[in-house]
């Protein structure tokens, strides 16, 4: 989903770790300043669900684990229990506004002295206009606050003639988003707080940094279909130059907000402050060519000069009339910035349509657009593949080039109505496709990571081994630098620099801790593997 930010001139409005073999302190001191330094990443890994050899790393008592995650499979809290203290690694797909819990989003709009209209319920700045309330009285009015909760959340929502989800969900941003607007660095540190505590080592949230400013310089200049000589114009002087400098200072106190909340580096530092970040700049699609291609080239020249963000996404509605008629536009300005660029990933929403949104027509070509010509290495939702042109050839060049499904469940259910056995979930699995469960916009949706995982149990009916291949499988493809731990693509075997290590004890040979300490990532994926021994041995003791 999307985060709407600036509206363009003419354009309609958007919408605790487990105790076994943990790495040291000083360890984790060289891996997370070795985060900072920007490293080329060796290809993901897929899912290998269907490949009962190949994941298993490091001999595990899988099957008393497994055999506990059947016993509680059809006992929803038992089912929540044992989800939510599993290790799940990473979030690929979250907006970062869309993330925070509705109660937070009260309290930060109570904290800035902002007003709810009584009618839209809008936040907007005090003084309060006529027919708005403050937004302190959505703390102290049970009644008020229950109504700011449904108009800002999916919470208890229900489709009606006058409004559907998809919908209710899209204008829900433009609603909070004068409390969004602001102090970014306080939500992230809710973000990441929902995280540590859903077992979660790593998020990947999405924003648009410096949105104002590049809104003013495309403003600036008049469209050229001539890709090089538009990005040459934006570039011509020192104003792009400069966008990209204050954005590195902007997140430079955003990250430091985040930290002084978390308390972060003290003695009352919360879990949260474990959990790495890394940013994907998203990029409005639903605007004129100008402002899409100056947000996709700030993306591209952002990633170049600050490793803390490491991609780029296409966000809002796909089927606003501007995203449509534009998409292919839109897949050859990412393909030609490619070309230039090399620091920033390219993960795209791409296939968030249905039949009830879209002419067919419409469904026939935007994830292979964006896996052939935008060379996607991600895709979000992926919900109409079975609606693409000869869409076996496509799930199997998606296989053999590991491209990502990030897969938001609740959220294809409440805005498309693809929900159980109409969502293409098990298709991808089926064919080795990797696939990873993420949230997308869980304070809208009023969900959280553990949330989804019960979903694809319940509901999809995928096995331990499936949940636990789609935690490794957000690792191994998060756009976070370094060499995986893994030896290659599509295989969970450990790479032979750590192949005589052990996460269970801690053994590390000199190799691997060389290796660990040199990619954020496979120390990410250590830790990760580390915490699921610790798991695995608990939940196999209370199966036996």
């Amino acid at each position: 989903m999307n985060i709407p930010h600036v509206r363009r001139p003419g354009s309609a409005p958007s919408r605790k770790r487990g105790p076994a073999a943990r790495l040291s302190a000083a360890f984790l001191a060289g891996a997370a300043a070795a985060a900072l330094v920007a490293m080329p990443s060796t290809p993901s890994s897929a899912l290998s669900q269907n490949d009962p050899t190949a994941s298993r790393p490091w001999p595990v008592r899988e099957a008393g684990v497994e055999r506990y995650f059947e016993q509680v499979r059809d006992n929803p809290a038992r089912l929540r229990d044992f989800l939510r203290s599993m290790p799940k690694g990473g979030d690929l797909h979250t907006h970062l506004s869309g993330a925070v819990p509705t109660e937070s989003l009260i309290a930060f709009a109570a904290d800035d002295g902002l007003c709810i209209d009584r009618t839209t319920f809008k936040a907007v700045a005090a003084p309060c206009p006529s027919g708005a309330r403050p937004a302190q009285e959505a703390i102290s009015d049970h009644d008020f606050r229950q109504k700011v909760i449904r108009a800002w959340s999916m919470e208890d929502f229900k489709d009606t003639s006058g409004e559907s989800g998809h919908d209710h969900f899209f204008a829900a941003f433009s609603k909070f988003k004068a409390v969004t607007g602001a102090h970014r660095g306080r939500l992230l540190a809710e973000v990441t707080k929902v995280a540590a505590a859903n077992h979660q080592s790593y998020v990947e949230p999405l924003f648009t940094p410096q949105s104002p400013a590049l809104v003013g310089l495309a403003d600036s200049v008049e469209w050229n279909p001539d890709l090089p000589r538009m990005r040459a114009f934006l570039l011509a002087d020192a104003r792009m130059k400069r966008i990209i400098q204050a954005a590195k200072e902007e997140t430079d106190s955003e990250l430091a907000e985040h930290r002084a909340a978390l308390g972060c580096g003290t003695a009352n530092a919360q879990p949260a402050c474990e959990v790495k970040v890394r940013f994907d700049f998203q990029v409005g699609r639903t605007y004129d060519p100008k402002y899409v291609f100056t947000e996709l080239l700030a993306g591209f020249e952002l990633a170049e000069h600050d490793p803390r963000y490491v991609g780029v996404n296409l966000v809002q509605a796909e089927d606003h009339p501007l995203g449509l008629r534009d998409y292919r536009l839109h897949m050859r300005m990412i393909r030609y910035l490619r070309s230039v660029y090399h620091a920033a990933h390219v993960t795209l929403h791409a296939g968030e349509l249905t039949e009830r949104l879209v002419p067919r027509q419409d469904l026939r070509f935007h994830i292979r657009d964006a896996v052939e010509t935008a060379q996607a290495e991600r895709i979000g939702h992926g919900v109409d593949v079975m609606y693409e042109d000869r869409p076996q050839q496509l799930l199997r060049t998606m296989a053999r080039r590991h491209v990502v499904v990030e897969a938001p469940l609740t959220s294809n259910c409440q805005i498309l109505e693809v929900c159980g056995p109409e969502h293409p979930l098990r298709r991808y699995l089926a064919v080795r496709v990797p696939v990873a469960l993420s949230t997308d916009d869980q304070g809208v949706s009023r969900v959280d990571i553990t949330h989804e995982y019960q979903r694809a149990t319940r509901v999809h009916g995928l096995t331990y081994r499936q949940l636990r291949d789609s935690a490794r499988t957000s690792l191994e493809h998060a756009f976070i630098q370094g060499r995986s731990l893994w030896r290659s693509p599509g295989d969970h075997r450990p790479t032979w620099a750590c192949a005589t290590s052990d996460p269970r004890t801690g053994h590390l040979t000199p190799i691997c801790r060389s290796l660990l300490l040199a990619s954020p990532k496979a120390a990410l994926q250590w830790q990760y593997e580390t915490d699921l021994a610790a798991f695995e041995a608990h939940y196999t003791a209370r199966a036996e």
